[in-house]
């Protein structure tokens, strides 16, 4: 134990406020300081890892060489408090605020429609912010990098860009700069819709009415801190918390003294490193050495042969350093920096990398680390210092791989790291491979480093070094020694690559897996090292007129591309939409491009969420202990030594329930047997959030385990395990019809599942009442009512007693719907056992584990066609992965049948589908509901059928589209008339012909990259295939001043239902929407509601707020008659006099809806939606890596009720898809542990992923006579959308098997990653990769799909 001595005070800067603290705990970071010390709560907690960007602030210190101030934006999750000596903070709140005046990064957002639930604005706000302070006009590369490391999963980001964009310097309006040509001059032909109407509007925000940026309006660095900074301290400063002792040094001295004193001591700078190993794997250390104030540790020297740079810059003053040195020297000197430089870029995040150190990045030898392969070909040299005295070590392959011999010793600190200059004739390059361009690990990195003998192409000296392929960072100085002497030709790359693949060898069980892809790697990226280096030698050397002098081998100029790495540049677009009558009044806001109501709220960080709430008097919080087995009987459960820990209060489990625990097949808190890893067991209730998670620690659960154990969708058919009856749906005659074609293919579609992701993880908060057992639920969710009935259900109180509040949900995407009323029920259990109020707010690590997602999907079809491309007969059988208990799966089996047919008339067709159950969490709602997995089965069966016609699939799917009014497979009449209308808008508005053409002439005349070009239609049904669910209530209030309350059963999740209802009620009252407020959705006002889903939730609250509306101004009528000149409040006052009631139930009966699954027909759906996407692609065939190049959507929105906020679901929709097709694949291990359990292992798109240009359009003059005003829900559909984008990459890499004369291959993988697409491209390279029999190791994670 460290000594409990006296701390010294920590001094620092928070929003202009010194902060003075005399017992700081140095594990505490600066996030929870900020929201539990400081009640700022606009900074989010979302992932704790640093990898989302919610959390971000500016931190702002003087540099002590340039003397001037730097402000850097950190995620706050990492920074450890005890860092901030000095320093001055700045969070969301103190850039500006609705009360007192908005700083224009915040008024332009919102503004710019940049806002949907607002989670992760804040810390959007923030990287915006420190940029601006730093480059009040900044270059769009300069925003680009800015936001890398911020995630949002609602938006799709390109209003967010576009609001950043306003303060670029060369802020461009057109993408096709320099052609002459504009994106809004249309189309191929000028016959579209979109590109005659005078009516359609492209602008969603006017620009000219922000306010300027004003750098003279900043808060300024405390002057204090300045003085502090000019008289540094120079005393060590230390500082006790409950383990740990942060001790930080004020001079080189004492830092070396400290270092002999305390050996085990790691040096701790930009916390990126150890406090993520420490948060997730419980790493551990009593005693932190800070060097933070040590000035000796940042300097850097230039000299003729070299730059030493301070151990202790950030990674991000690096790269400045070594771009200032690039442009000074000449380019034959700058070779390594410039490799270092290209792999500075996509290292982490902009925070990150503003926190990391170049000493820690060093010192962690992480194996895939982007640096160490570089700086040891490159011979740096690292300054090592103790007490002592100094001695240098070379950062070489003994160094990397912590030999003893290569090594620190204990009491060495790095000073500097030395890195010399290149020299003429030599080449150096870096390499990596990721799962996506931006803040994303990669899976294989390297170093590669060549010298010739002057004048020649004989190799001198070589070096190659591989991250990623190890535990360390791996040198292949074998193969290198062997290689000297060689000539640089083929000869040579046949060999290199044969001897690479020995010595660089990977096991197949090896951790990360992805192995035969990275043994890909290894010899891909020496192949592109080969060319780069013979383009280098063809400009040096001249060919001498000299007899039978050596010939360089020819690189042909198909190869060249294969030099290109894709450049990250700024999406830019157009959104069309039809803009309202001229005849509307002005006040109506119906139509209009209004702001999210809250969006400024989101934006200052004031729009309060569930855990924002201030905590209560007498609040305890709660964490969860969850099963480590997939299927096993529970023994015992030793609880006492959790008990005896301080701040423990209690422990819950099954037995303190007094009423139901959930169903038979779906308990609550486990009892006996667990069915899964992460089934909740218990719940630890103690005074902190700390202590909680440290008591689960010390439960001690014993179990045995059971058999069958069942993962993967193939075992689960093996033992005939499912959750339900198969669903069928039939019509023609399939026997028959497959006798009459001219041609049959069969194939298989795997589609992984998708975790929701949604920024603000599970929370809530439960707030006991004295009396009567009431109790007040504060909750993130998407069906208030069903959290209320099942805690109900559980505490064994009437509903009455219980009032569930939803102010606001920071994503939802069908998690939300039923699982938070078991965590509801389980911290309701909690406060009724204590009598304290209880929050619950799960880690996204546990939110992931437990909560389950996206039904994986497997698909076999069999389809019969004309050889002119008509289709006859479909045959399609769909297995999902259910997980351990029902849920949502037998509903999602039903959709999927009911949607397979998509925009396709095909006449004999057989559905079929089963829900499979595993030992898996249960896998539930997520946005589309079945539909994206499944029509990814029709869609693939489409492009089987192009393949074996020889023809394009958009020809095929021309020819089996919907034409006339027509019936569905169930039966269902519909027209689909706008269905073709958006098929052929889409077709012009993309150029898509002329395109095709150039696709395909780019294909020609480049061998190692391909494009790819595909367009989808879409028939999306809206709504519950039930009549209840479409019921809606609302209640509106007038009082006496005017002003009017509405409240409705719908939550607002980000996708704008608050701000829609205020314009229904608007135009409904015509009074302006500034007389109208919602307050929260509560189970108090309107109860028995629905959940906020299937797309619907607007238009039926919609008419019920409109029901509502239309009754009160029925009473008011006669009022308004007798003095039609009266303003509202006059009417209103009248009213009250006359005695007439100024409230309102509004109320809707629903839509009418039903299936029989008897007889296989029913009308189960409302209404449908209608679009179109077209995407191309370019892809690079040796690393799989791919860029988007451009994605046009059209979708049929009717009236839309606020343009704006539609084309947002849209856009978000559609990425969202597109990381469900392309990143986002959840790992398992084989004992069925789910790997991904945060943003570092599970890729959602960044802003990097977004289409270079990226258009929506909605159509005109459609009209849908049963919704309110001819509006129609978009909250899904644009989900699948997203798979134009994976029918382009398949497009691509099926234009490289074909010129490399690899058979059709039918099975289709979802997502298409990487390591697919690369492996897909097979050639040479793959060929000689070794492969290893599957049945002789255990693979490192299995496939669920």
């Amino acid at each position: 134990m460290p000594c409990p001595s006296r701390s010294d005070e920590l001094v620092f800067f928070v929003n202009g406020r010194k902060v003075i603290e005399r017992n700081v705990d140095p594990e505490v970071t600066l996030l929870s300081f900020l929201r539990k010390n400081l009640r700022l709560t606009g900074t989010k907690y979302a992932c704790g890892r640093g990898g989302c960007g919610a959390c971000t602030v500016m931190v702002s210190k003087r540099d002590p060489t340039s003397r001037e101030i730097r402000h850097f934006s950190v995620t706050a999750c990492l920074v450890p408090i005890c860092s901030l000596y000095g320093a001055a903070v700045t969070t969301v709140e103190g850039v500006g605020s609705i009360k007192t005046r908005l700083h224009p990064v915040q008024e332009r957002i919102a503004k710019s429609h940049g806002t949907q639930c607002g989670f992760c604005t804040p810390g959007m706000v923030m990287s915006m912010y420190t940029l601006l302070r730093n480059y009040p006009q900044p270059s769009e590369e300069q925003l680009l990098e800015a936001l890398g490391g911020n995630l949002c999963r609602c938006t799709g980001y390109r209003p967010i860009l576009a609001s950043g964009q306003t303060f670029c310097l060369e802020s461009n309006g057109c993408q096709q700069k320099g052609t002459g040509k504009c994106c809004l001059d249309l189309g191929e032909n000028d016959s579209s819709s979109l590109g005659r109407k005078s009516d359609i509007c492209t602008e969603l925000f006017v620009k000219e009415e922000f306010q300027p940026l004003d750098p003279t309006q900043e808060l300024i660095f405390p002057p204090e801190l300045l003085r502090l900074a000019e008289n540094p301290e120079k005393r060590t400063l230390t500082f006790h918390g409950e383990r740990v002792t942060w001790i930080s040094p004020g001079t080189f001295k004492d830092l070396l003294e400290l270092k002999a004193k305390h050996p085990e001591a790691p040096l701790i700078l930009g916390n990126t490193s150890l406090g993520a190993t420490m948060r997730s794997k419980g790493h551990f250390h009593p005693i932190l050495l800070s060097p933070a104030r040590i000035p000796e540790l940042n300097v850097v020297s230039k000299t003729n042969d070299g730059l030493t740079i301070g151990a202790g810059c950030s990674l991000a003053q690096v790269k400045d350093i070594l771009a200032e040195r690039v442009s000074e020297l000449p380019e034959e000197k700058t070779q390594t920096y410039r490799a270092l430089l290209k792999h500075l870029k996509s290292l982490a995040s902009q925070q990150i990398r503003h926190m990391a150190s170049l000493g820690g990045h060093i010192i962690s030898r992480h194996s895939y680390s982007d640096l160490n392969p570089i700086l040891a070909v490159g011979n740096a040299t690292l300054n090592l210092t103790s007490e002592e005295g100094t001695r240098q070590i070379p950062l070489s392959e003994h160094f990397l791989a912590g030999l003893a011999s290569g090594d620190l010793k204990p009491e060495e600190i790095l000073e500097s790291v030395y890195i010399p200059h290149s020299q003429k004739w030599e080449f150096m390059s870096a390499f990596r491979q990721a799962q996506c361009q931006q803040n994303a690990l990669p899976d294989v990195n390297a170093g590669m480093r060549v010298l010739f003998k002057e004048g020649t192409d004989i190799i001198e000296d070589l070096g190659i070094t591989y991250g990623g392929v190890g535990a360390a960072t791996v040198s292949a100085h074998e193969s290198c020694q062997q290689l000297l002497g060689r000539h640089w030709d083929e000869l040579m790359l046949d060999e290199a690559c044969r001897r690479l693949l020995d010595e660089v060898s990977l096991p197949g069980w090896a951790p990360g897996g992805r192995v035969e892809f990275k043994r890909t790697l290894v010899v891909s990226f020496f192949f592109k090292f080969y060319l780069q280096v013979l383009q280098e030698l063809k400009k040096l050397i001249k060919p001498f007129p000299v007899p039978n002098s050596r010939r360089y081998p020819e690189i042909s100029d198909r190869f060249l591309s294969a030099l290109e790495d894709f450049p990250g540049t700024v999406p830019q677009g157009v959104q069309r939409y039809q803009s309202v009558d001229s005849r509307q009044p002005l006040q109506d806001p119906v139509g209009r491009p209004v702001m999210h109501l809250s969006g400024l709220k989101h934006a200052t960080g004031e729009a309060e969420f569930c855990d924002d709430i201030p905590v209560v008097d007498k609040e305890l919080c709660m964490a969860l202990v969850t099963s480590t087995r997939a299927h096993a009987k529970i023994l015992s459960i030793d609880l006492s030594e959790a008990l005896e820990l301080p701040g423990v209060v209690d422990v819950i489990t099954a037995k303190d329930i007094p009423g139901t625990n959930g169903t038979k097949d779906d308990k609550l808190l486990a009892v006996d047997e667990v069915l899964c890893v992460g089934q909740i067991i218990c719940a630890v209730v103690a005074e902190t959030d700390v202590q909680a998670k440290r008591a689960i620690e010390k439960i001690k659960i014993t179990y045995e385990e059971l058999e069958p154990i069942i993962f993967t969708i193939e075992d689960a058919i093996k033992h005939n395990s499912f959750l339900c009856p198969e669903k069928k749906l039939e019509q023609g005659n399939i026997k028959e019809a497959f006798e009459k074609v001219d041609q049959i293919v069969e194939g298989e579609v795997h589609v992984g599942g998708q975790e929701h992701f949604y920024m603000e993880t599970q929370r809530v908060l439960v707030i006991p009442k004295t009396e009567d057992k009431e109790l007040n639920i504060y909750v993130s969710t998407q069906d208030p009512a069903h959290v209320q009935k099942t805690v109900s259900s559980t505490l064994n109180i009437p509903i009455n007693r219980i009032t569930c509040h939803v102010k606001r949900v920071g994503g939802g995407f069908g998690g939300k719907i039923g699982r938070p009323a078991v965590f509801g029920a389980i911290a309701a259990l909690g406060a009724l056992k204590t009598g304290h109020p209880i929050r619950l707010v799960l880690d996204r690590e546990d939110d992931m584990l437990i909560t389950g997602g996206r039904h994986p999907l497997f698909g076999k079809y069999k389809v019969g066609f004309m050889n002119n491309g008509r289709i006859k007969a479909l045959d399609i059988e769909c297995f999902i992965n259910g997980g351990c208990t029902l849920d949502d799966s037998e509903l999602v089996t039903e959709f999927l049948i009911l949607k397979l047919e998509n925009a396709y008339k095909i006449r004999n067709l057989r559905f079929r589908g089963r829900a499979c159950l595993t030992n898996l969490p249960s896998n539930t709602a997520f946005r589309g509901f079945g539909f994206p997995q499944g029509t990814l089965v029709t869609e693939s069966c489409i492009t089987a059928v192009a393949a074996k016609c020889g023809l394009p699939p958009e020809k095929i799917r021309e020819k089996n589209m919907y034409r006339t009014v027509d019936k569905t497979i169930y039966k269902q009449a519909f027209n689909p008339e706008s269905l073709i209308r958006c098929w052929n808008e889409c077709l012009d508005t993309s150029s898509f012909h002329n395109r095709r053409m150039q696709v395909e002439e780019f294909n020609k005349k480049n061998y190692w990259k391909k494009r790819g070009i595909a367009v989808i239609p879409m028939k999306f049904s809206v709504g519950f295939a039930s009549t209840s669910y479409h019921q809606a209530a609302a209640l509106v209030h007038i009082y006496t001043d005017g002003s009017v309350l509405v409240t409705h059963g719908g939550n607002e999740l980000g996708q704008g239902i608050h701000t829609k209802m205020l314009q229904v009620a608007s135009r409904e009252l015509k009074i302006p929407m500034s007389y109208l407020h919602i307050c929260e959705t509560s189970t108090a006002t309107v109860p028995n509601t629905i959940a906020t889903a299937a797309s619907i939730g607007a238009d039926i609250n919609g008419r019920a707020v409109q029901n509502a509306c239309q009754i009160l101004l029925k009473r008011l009528e006669p009022i308004i008659k007798k003095n039609p000149e009266g303003t509202w409040e006059e009417w209103i006052e009248a009213a009250f006099e006359q005695r007439i009631s100024l409230s309102a139930t509004g109320y809707f009966r629903g839509y009418k809806a039903f299936m029989d699954w008897e007889k296989g027909e029913g009308d189960p759906f409302p209404y449908y939606v209608y679009g179109a996407a077209c995407s191309e692609v370019e892809i690079d065939c040796l690393t799989g890596a791919y860029k988007k190049i451009r994605t046009d959507i059209v979708m049929d929105a009717c009236c839309s009720l606020n343009p704006a906020i539609d084309i947002g679901q849209i856009e978000g929709a559609f990425i969202q898809g597109m990381g469900l097709y392309t990143t986002e694949e959840l790992k398992y291990s084989p004992e069925g542990v789910l790997y991904s359990r945060g943003p570092d292992e599970y890729k959602i798109p960044t802003i990097s992923d977004v289409p270079e240009e990226f258009n929506v359009s909605l159509l005109p003059s459609s009209q849908t006579p049963l919704t309110i005003y001819s509006s129609k829900g978009l909250g899904e559909s644009g989900m699948f959308l997203g798979s134009s984008v994976f029918f382009a990459i398949t497009d691509a890499v099926a234009a490289a098997r074909k010129e490399r004369d690899i058979a059709e291959d039918f099975t289709v993988k979802s997502p298409a990653t990487p390591e697919w697409v690369r492996m897909a491209c097979a050639d040479r390279f793959t060929e000689m990769i070794p492969r290893d029999d599957p049945k002789t190791f255990k693979p490192w994670s299995i496939t669920v799909a």
